[in-house]
């Protein structure tokens, strides 16, 4: 994959995974870029971000409210030092006498961290005492004498501090001044780092906020777990659709979900409740069809017979031979639509199932099929025998022409998979399953061609399972086609008689009998087609099993 140019220096775009959601911004397209975060995602969302809002909402109000009682208590200290130094500076006469030791000094600057600072004037901007730096109250203040004034400030352009300004007023009125006339003003103000306030307001805020965080996340994890309860109705609906088959009508159940996605799966059933109707009267027609078809067929094959028999003209016998052709293919194809529709799911579910030994099923099948073997130079045999088991292990079905009986040559018993002794049990429909191995058998003798070997084992290739495998040495298939071949009316090569329709029978047998059926490679040369079913365990006594042999061949 080609990675996306990254963003030139300076160029003002983002990288291109952003580029499709701003555009469904700006064009008003928000659904389009909802719609592909999930649901759990998208609750997640929007119960998080609210309480987000609201927990860095709360730190805020936490920080101002701790602000706001810190200069409180910093208020009042430094109220009640500058009381204190506004104590020390007594009036006298038309002077003023400063009590102010050196000691106090000493003691009100020895904190480095929690400096304080103070300076007197009189009047008001006329330095006294104290440091020279405090910025002078605001210009909007008002002037309130005895009234303290408190407002932060920078000390040198650089340190903030919380200043507490007290003006007070001092010496006597003028001779022959009413008593009411303002008098000369001095202010004390006195000054402290604001880092004590800044430390206490940061403690009490992660004093606040860490529960809280605590709380936030604890509630998140609830949130989720809410959120993944609530929606595990949607999963287990979900579940329930990917796990059956295209062809289950049954309806899907969910009796503990809430009201919402019962409706949702009412909706759900409603619409495979039509499809299954649409799709099965579809296979009506078909099955009708066909019963209505097979009879008019069978009498065009016979009368084709017939006049091949009585035809003496080599040019209509070629025609005849066309037409008797075209019978015999159309009669099949109406035979494998009879046979798919009796392995479809509604009509298989209605025959009865019983214990079906499948190798004596298969030696009577094979019996039924030495004359067409014989007829298309292929040689035909059976091994019960374990795979891989010598040829000359192996008996022999021998047919003389129509009709003729099969033998049974004795063959040394080999170290065998299945025993000869041991039927072959599973349970099912013994018409649907003799229908499949015909299937595979007629395939075989179909696509094999003249000369080719086609050997049928029957084996277990672990305990519980059985495995019928239809080799032969024909020209086989491509690897693209061992899976596309399985599709109905699809087919290998199109040189044979058949109609595409016989792998998909199988198939369809295969899975009402809870088996499964595909195709791979033979060595050294052509196709091996595999039935697996489970196998049913023997309760016959040893010796009691029926009269078949361990190997028939042609």
């Amino acid at each position: 994959m080609r990675r996306p140019p990254a963003a030139e220096p300076g160029s003002g775009t983002l990288p291109g995974g952003w580029r499709p959601r701003l555009r469904a911004l700006r064009s008003g397209r928000f659904g389009d870029l909802i719609g592909q975060v999930s649901l759990h995602r998208q609750l997640l969302l929007w119960l998080l971000l609210p309480q987000l809002v609201l927990w860095g909402a709360a730190a805020a109000v936490t920080y101002n409210v701790a602000a706001r009682y810190a200069n409180r208590g910093i208020d009042a200290s430094l109220l009640q030092s500058t009381r204190a130094l506004a104590r020390q500076v007594k009036p006298i006469g038309n002077g003023l006498f400063i009590d102010f030791p050196r000691a106090a000094q000493d003691i009100i600057e020895a904190d480095p961290v929690d400096r304080v600072y103070y300076m007197v004037s009189t009047p008001p901007g006329q330095f006294i005492l104290g440091s020279r730096k405090l910025p002078a109250p605001p210009d909007d203040a008002p002037v309130r004498p005895g009234e303290p004034l408190f407002y932060d400030g920078l000390l040198d352009g650089q340190l903030r501090v919380r200043i507490a300004a007290l003006y007070l007023p001092i010496g006597e009125p003028a001779p022959g001044a009413e008593e009411e006339a303002p008098r000369e003003l001095m202010l004390v103000q006195i000054a402290r780092s604001q880092a004590s306030r800044d430390e206490l307001a940061r403690s009490i805020l992660l004093d606040t906020v860490l529960p809280l965080s605590v709380l936030i996340v604890l509630m998140t994890m609830i949130v989720w777990a809410g959120i993944r309860a609530g929606l595990a109705p949607l999963a287990r609906l979900q579940r329930q659709v990917e796990d059956r088959a295209p062809n289950d009508p049954t309806p899907v159940s969910l009796h503990d979900a809430p009201q919402e996605v019962r409706a949702l799966a009412r909706a759900l059933n409603s619409l495979l409740a039509a499809v299954h109707e649409s799709v099965a009267a579809q296979r009506r027609f078909i099955s009708h069809a066909a019963h209505q078809l097979r009879t008019p067929l069978a009498g065009l094959k016979s009368q084709t017979e017939i006049a091949l028999q009585s035809n003496a003209d080599p040019a209509l016998d070629k025609r005849l031979q066309l037409v008797h052709q075209s019978a015999v293919r159309s009669a099949h194809l109406i035979n494998q639509l009879m046979a798919l529709t009796r392995a479809e799911p509604e009509a298989a579910a209605n025959l009865p199932r019983s214990r079906v030994d499948l190798q004596a099923l298969v030696v009577d099948l094979l019996a039924e099929v030495v004359p067409r073997a014989l007829q298309a130079g292929i040689d035909l045999g059976f091994d019960a025998g374990e795979e891989g088991a010598p040829d000359e292990e192996a008996g022999a079905l021998a047919g003389a022409g129509e009709g003729a009986a099969a033998a049974l040559r004795p063959a040394a018993p080999p170290s065998a998979a299945l025993p000869s002794a041991e039927p072959a049990l599973v349970q099912g429909n013994a018409l649907l399953l003799r229908e499949a191995v015909s299937n595979l058998v007629d395939n075989a003798l179909r696509y094999a061609g003249r000369g080719a070997e086609v050997t049928v084992q029957l084996v277990r290739p672990r305990a519980g399972w059985l495995q019928l495998r239809v080799r032969d040495s024909g020209p086989g298939l491509a690897a693209a086609q061992l899976e596309t071949v399985f599709e109905r009316f699809v087919r290998g090569r199109d040189d044979g008689q058949g109609c595409g329709l016989g792998l998909a029978i199988v198939r369809e047998i295969a899975e009402r009998h809870d088996g499964r059926v595909w195709l791979e490679p033979a060595a050294p040369r052509g196709l091996c087609a595999v039935l697996e079913l489970p196998a049913q365990a023997s309760t016959m006594p040893p010796g009691a099993g029926p009269a078949t042999g361990a190997a028939a061949g042609v």
